[in-house]
């Protein structure tokens, strides 16, 4: 395996300075990695198309005449038939539906990567390079594994685990690229709520990164409090307060005067909506 450093930082960090540093390098290096790459491989969660979609560097693919597959992952979380549709209203294509956790998809994925590159001129090259970009936490680096049947990219439980790119083997002449996942540069924010709202609610901002969860839980529960409580098997009627109250009190998270421990209890919610465990 071969590693080209590319040192940056990523929503792992969570530190204003680096995330300077990333908004500095952020253009060089996806105008590097879309440069060396023969196909690119846009990664989405299929619960949130519009959400983990970067527009600026698919329009840098397009603009450099490379092109550009939609890969919709986690999409054992979804109604596929109504995405497909969405997919269509969005007018995006060619795009294709996986799930790593269950291996749906993957063979028709890989098949697709080596129909796309036999049509590409590679010149001098002797393998044609795949580029894999996305948001971060919507599993580029498993989605990889997955691909090549083996451990080569590394993944972990914080989004942003990947810190610089990787070139990996999928076949004798089909290398792969890993790259971290990078948040579009107008999302970078440690104060604007909205910009929060939808890094925890993607995955791209951990529990552990998350001040006041409560008000998250709020957020989620607003949308979608019936997958929710339907999850937990708890009733709360939509009503974020009651609905903390009554998870710290069924997973036993006690402080001192039998009170329940609410920030525990709403980083436990947010962690199993990140971890893709809540079916919407």
């Amino acid at each position: 395996m071969v590693r080209v450093q590319y040192k940056f930082s990523s929503s792992r960090t969570g530190k204003l300075k680096n995330i300077k540093k990333q908004r500095q390098k952020y253009p060089n290096i996806i105008k590097d990695i879309i440069k060396i790459s023969d196909l690119v491989l846009e990664i989405l969660d299929a619960r949130f198309i519009s959400e983990t979609r970067n527009q600026k560097i698919e329009h840098i693919i397009m603009k450099r005449g490379k092109k550009l597959l939609y890969v919709l992952n986690k999409s054992d979380l979804v109604d596929v038939k109504a995405k497909k549709k969405e997919m269509e209203e969005l007018n995006l294509h060619p795009y294709i539906f996986v799930s790593c956790k269950k291996k749906d998809g993957i063979s028709k994925l890989r098949n697709r990567i080596k129909e796309s590159v036999k049509s590409i001129d590679i010149g001098k090259m002797t393998r044609a390079q795949v580029g894999i970009i996305g948001y971060p936490n919507t599993g580029k680096s498993t989605l990889i594994n997955v691909l090549t049947g083996r451990s080569s990219a590394g993944t972990g439980g914080e989004a942003g685990f990947t810190k610089g790119m990787q070139k990996i083997r999928l076949t004798e002449g089909i290398l792969i690229l890993d790259t971290p996942g990078v948040i579009p540069e107008e999302e970078y924010s440690h104060t604007k709520k909205e910009a929060l709202q939808k890094q925890i609610k993607v995955g791209a901002r951990t529990t552990g990164k998350i001040r006041d969860p409560e008000m998250f839980v709020l957020e989620l529960m607003n949308t979608y409090s019936a997958q929710i409580e339907k999850f937990y098997n708890l009733e709360a009627n939509g009503d974020a307060e009651l609905f903390i109250e009554k998870v710290g009190r069924k997973m036993h998270f006690l402080k001192k005067g039998n009170k329940v421990d609410e920030d525990r209890a709403a980083r436990l919610i947010i962690r199993d909506w990140q971890k893709g465990r809540i079916r919407i």
